[in-house]
């Protein structure tokens, strides 16, 4: 009689305990974890579908693995947990599954922010591309299974999928934890950012739907098919590949984590604050005024917002000429984005815990931009917020459409609130127009919906200060890297840049350059071995 799964993880791992709740899972001591995780990776278990942190209490912080054996299709899930709040290490399994590399990273690194942080992962399919008319078709968790996935739809251009997902992987990967362990900061492929997303798509692919489909996630870092750089496009579809997430309740909470974890080592948080010029004396700023008349003085400052913004806060100085003024203000920037906030009633509308991006029929992928002449949207990105009670139904979704931002200005000079009524008009027409354009594709979404909140690239630009509310801030073009990226280090020897701004747009150049800005601060060895050892 063979022994079934469940018998050899008993023989292997006595203190291994099995728990039938939900689907079924082991709770592995953490000492432990390794060695039943390398049996298992020999047993066949090959690909690592999903790795979540999680925060269960006074039992302490752990992580959920979903392994899966590719030749049967059989599924095994696998926790483990430390229960020190103050050390909370946890075992690698990087060198079972590569797919790890990334997953644990941000796990780990939540650990030291995150005790009210829920990470839930999207579905296996966690992206869903329709360009226009021509059909659904998925991106799948874990390199493996995204090439196997697309290669069944597109068997001709199997060596083409593979070359991109080489690439894509490459890039990615050279900011990976090993390569902090190593005592450095890697420079994560940046030569790309000299390299066409678009081009190098069509180098690998022929098929014109194919080329829609690796491109179609492009509104995530406002791309432009004559300018974004591949190092854009890898950073943020490897992320995902690697295993794409939601936080429960929304991202406020990675900010109220972080608030928190400030205030814990006695930092202080204003906000509301206007901070209305920087002082200077020679090549050294002396101090914040804010728009109360306090003045905050400090070793050093940093500044996360628009490099333009920031350079205007200083007055007249033979530091900074006029010249590099009127190049940081004349710099483009991306489109905006058009949100509406759909709020659901209780148990009216089922949780879709993927992306779907929804294409014009007819549209060209890399052609987003709504449409206000036709008041048609070209492309609009549905996403739900996972709820916070009930996980089988939607409470809020979110949809998002790129438009352009000079459309927005002849109201650039009112305020919230106060925003005169053919802003209001154009703002409450668009906001149906993205409505309708989902609702043929969602039946039941309609009659679901409660409530309706919209913001236009002037609410963003209330919000995070960006001039004309571009949504990912200054436009990086691949054929001008040196002119579109922007350093961390100023003129000022203690003036520090950070965001979005400098080099990579979205969630992830904020992370980066949060990197590459505590390197000035810290020292690139000191910041690496701390990443590294974490």
């Amino acid at each position: 009689m063979s022994m079934t799964l469940k018998d050899k993880i008993t023989a292997w791992e006595p203190q291994a305990v099995w728990s039938e709740a939900g689907d079924g899972m082991w709770t592995v001591p953490a000492e432990k974890f390794h060695d039943l995780a390398a049996r298992l990776r020999a047993e066949g278990f090959d690909f690592l579908r999903s790795l979540t942190g999680m925060d269960w209490g006074e039992e302490g912080f752990g992580a959920v693995y979903h392994l899966e054996a590719s030749a049967t299709g059989e599924n095994v899930v696998l926790r483990t947990l430390t229960p020190s709040r103050e050390k909370c290490g946890l075992p690698s399994v990087c060198d079972l599954w590569k797919a790890a590399e990334l997953n644990e990273r941000e796990v780990f690194d939540y650990f030291g922010i995150g005790d009210s942080l829920e990470i839930r992962p999207l579905d296996e399919a966690f992206d869903i591309v329709s360009p226009g008319g021509a059909g659904e078709f998925a991106y799948m968790h874990g390199y493996d299974e995204f090439r196997r996935h697309l290669t069944s739809l597109f068997p001709r251009e199997a060596a083409g999928i593979a070359r991109y997902c080489d690439k894509i992987r490459e890039i990615g990967d050279s900011i990976g934890v090993e390569v902090h362990r190593s005592g450095r900061l890697s420079s994560g492929g940046v030569k790309y950012l000299g390299a066409s997303a678009a081009e190098f798509i069509g180098e690998c692919v022929a098929d014109p739907l194919l080329r829609s489909v690796l491109a179609g996630t492009n509104p995530l870092y406002g791309g432009v098919r004559e300018s974004s750089p591949l190092y854009h496009h890898a950073m943020i579809n490897h992320s995902n590949i690697e295993g794409a997430c939601r936080f429960a309740g929304g991202t406020q909470h990675i900010a109220d984590a972080l608030a928190a974890r400030i205030r814990e080592h006695g930092g202080t948080i204003l906000t509301g604050c206007r901070a209305s010029a920087l002082h200077t004396e020679g090549r050294r700023i002396t101090g914040v005024e804010l728009a109360d008349g306090r003045i905050l003085r400090a070793k050093s400052v940093i500044s996360a917002i628009h490099p333009a913004a920031t350079f205007g806060l200083i007055g007249p100085t033979p530091v900074l000429r006029r010249a590099f003024r009127d190049r940081m203000a004349d710099m483009p920037g991306t489109y905006g984005l058009f949100s509406v906030y759909l709020l659901l009633r209780p148990q009216s509308f089922p949780y879709i815990n993927r992306n779907l991006y929804y294409y014009a029929e007819g549209g060209d992928v890399w052609d987003t931009l709504f449409d206000t002449e036709a008041m048609r949207p070209k492309m609009v990105l549905f996403s739900a917020q996972p709820p916070c009670a009930d996980p089988a139904w939607s409470e809020v979704v979110t949809l998002m459409a790129p438009i352009a931002t000079d459309i927005w200005s002849a109201w650039s000079g009112s305020a919230p609130g106060r925003r005169p009524e053919a802003y209001t008009a154009l703002k409450t027409a668009v906001a149906e127009h993205l409505t309708d354009f989902v609702c043929e594709r969602l039946p039941g979404l309609r009659a679901a919906i409660e409530q309706t909140y919209a913001a236009t690239p002037l609410t963003y630009r209330h919000y995070t200060g960006i001039p004309h509310g571009a949504a990912y801030g200054l436009q990086k073009d691949c054929r001008n890297v040196m002119a579109t990226c922007i350093p961390v280090r100023t003129k000022f020897e203690n003036l520090l840049l950070t965001g979005q701004n400098l080099t990579v747009h979205g969630a992830i150049g904020v992370t980066l350059s949060a990197a590459a800005t505590c390197a000035e601060l810290l020292g690139t060895e000191y910041l690496a071995k701390k990443i590294g050892d974490a």
